[in-house]
């Protein structure tokens, strides 16, 4: 039996939303309640982050787009688009602690040669781009710490595996021109935010280091297992990645009240399984909106990484 470095900060708790959103505190207290009780529990080593420096997420965004939401948080908070994302007064911390603690997970992955680790962070990250927060998402935690595993250990190619329900716009936009870094994604398309179809594959020296696999609403494991087995496991092995980073969101759970896919907390476990071995692993949380199907989901998936049953 190994570990999972687990990392968590009550300062994620103190990020909020406005009431009826579906991104509020209450899904990592489901999940802190959940994994407490857990067979897992056992296997997780808590690790508190501190906040990201300046540099590092300047790496990622424009001090702009830094400051904007520095600035709003300091006001109190407010709306950050014209949709649904949403910052309040401790926001601020609160996404600065996020993107440290996959920095720190790099650290302890790569620097420390420890075993996997995840991160249960809030608010997610995969939407934001280098100017703009949307879907929820401040900073792009996932692109935060892939820069930081290259310019502090050194990771000359990273991979990032994407099965949030929603396509991650941000760390393709991000990356797309980048062949150190290989963005693949399985999402529920035609679906917000409406990137993510099979022709976007990269850009300039980063054409062919971008990986979408659209797929219909109603789809279950079964064509996930396909696509994971048939065409994603092989691109990334032919990678030969340093570093793989999973953007864990939860959303195309059969349960979710946002998705529209018949995925399982069972569906997650076998597709953890199948890419864990790739390269050292640095999951982070991304969607997953109905409490217990994201606990039961998380757990799935740490129990695989940590190589025991739930």
């Amino acid at each position: 039996m190994g570990h999972v470095s687990f990392f968590w900060d009550d300062m994620f708790l103190e990020h909020r939303t406005p009431p009826g959103h579906p991104e509020r505190p209450e899904r990592l207290r489901a999940l802190a309640t959940y994994l407490r009780q857990s067979p897992v529990a056992a296997s997780l080593r808590y690790r508190v982050p501190g906040p990201i420096d300046q540099e590092t997420l300047e790496q990622v965004h424009s001090a702009g787009h830094i400051a904007g939401i520095r600035d709003i948080c300091a006001r109190g908070g407010g709306l950050l688009d014209e949709g649904d994302t949403h910052a309040s007064k401790d926001s601020w911390e609160a996404a600065l602690h996020a993107a440290g603690a996959v920095a720190e997970a790099v650290d302890q992955v790569l620097g420390e040669g420890d075993g996997p680790a995840f991160c249960a962070v809030r608010p997610p990250g995969h939407h934001a781009e280098r100017e703009h927060p949307m879907g929820f998402c401040l900073f792009n935690n996932i692109a935060v710490g892939a820069r930081h595993a290259q310019r502090a250990h050194g990771a000359g190619r990273i991979a990032i595996l994407d099965w949030d329900v929603h396509h991650g716009n941000g760390t393709q936009h991000l990356f797309e021109a980048d062949p150190s870094v290989f963005y693949v994604s399985l999402h529920q398309y035609p679906f917000y935010p409406g990137t993510g179809a099979r022709s976007e594959h990269g850009r300039g020296r980063g054409e062919g280091f971008t990986l979408n696999v659209p797929l219909p609403a109603g789809t279950g494991e079964e064509r996930y297992l396909e696509a994971i087995e048939g065409e994603i496991l092989p691109a990334l092995e032919r990678f030969g990645p340093n570093l793989l980073m999973i953007s864990a969101g939860f959303d195309a759970h059969r349960d979710d009240p946002l998705g529209g896919m018949r995925l399982t907390e069972d569906s997650f476990a076998r597709f953890t399984a199948l890419v864990k071995d790739v390269a050292p692993v640095v999951s982070v949380l991304e969607g997953g909106y109905d409490l217990q199907a994201l606990a039961r989901s998380v757990e799935a998936h740490l129990a695989v990484l940590a190589g025991v049953r739930p």
